[in-house]
């Protein structure tokens, strides 16, 4: 980052290599589409050149660019609240997975994204980060604005929640263990 502050365009090219693919897996989290995902990844590598000269070079890019993205993700969740959009049927089917053969862990996706949607934003946040993005508790708590301890705490609280949203959307027990490996937060 020190690099790209001091005019070495390539330096952005090398953060987007590092960062680009995680980011958007993180943005795809909560039920958002791909081209969603990806418009908010541009769009926090473009608040990220806006605000070069604003970064510290005592700080780590991670936690400050995830800050960025989290904030353009919130702010498109306002937006998408106050001018509520259907989505657009394509021809064709929907979103493209992996799993796309595999029809049980395509419907457990789908169960565990309704469930993360039913959590509060703060406790999704540090799940999506924590769990999906498997970031610690210290980066996580850098991203968000908060101390460590607040972190765990959202953390335990809405993993408690998720387990309790999946049982009633018809998770057993059994199955909950694959779903989400860990209920009890180990620090780290």
């Amino acid at each position: 980052m020190a690099q790209y502050v001091l005019g070495n365009s390539s330096a952005l090219s090398e953060i987007f290599k590092r960062y680009g693919t995680l980011l958007m897996r993180v943005m795809m989290r909560g039920g958002y589409s791909e081209a969603d995902a990806n418009d908010m990844v541009q769009q926090a590598f473009l608040q990220l050149h806006r605000a070069r000269h604003d970064f510290r070079p005592s700080a780590r890019l991670k936690p400050w660019l995830f800050t960025i993205a989290l904030n353009v993700k919130r702010q498109l969740i306002r937006s998408r609240k106050r001018r509520p959009e259907s989505p657009l049927e394509m021809e064709g089917g929907g979103e493209p997975s992996v799993d796309a053969h595999d029809p049980v862990m395509m419907e457990r996706r789908r169960l565990v994204r309704k469930a993360l949607l039913q959590l509060p934003d703060a406790q999704r946040e540090v799940i999506e980060l924590h769990w999906l993005a498997g970031m610690t508790f210290p980066e996580v708590a850098e991203i968000v604005g908060a101390s460590v301890s607040a972190v765990k705490v959202r953390a335990h609280r809405g993993y408690g929640r998720l387990k309790d949203a999946l049982k009633a959307l018809g998770i057993s027990n059994a199955e909950l263990v694959n779903l989400i490996p860990f209920f009890i937060i180990e620090p780290n």
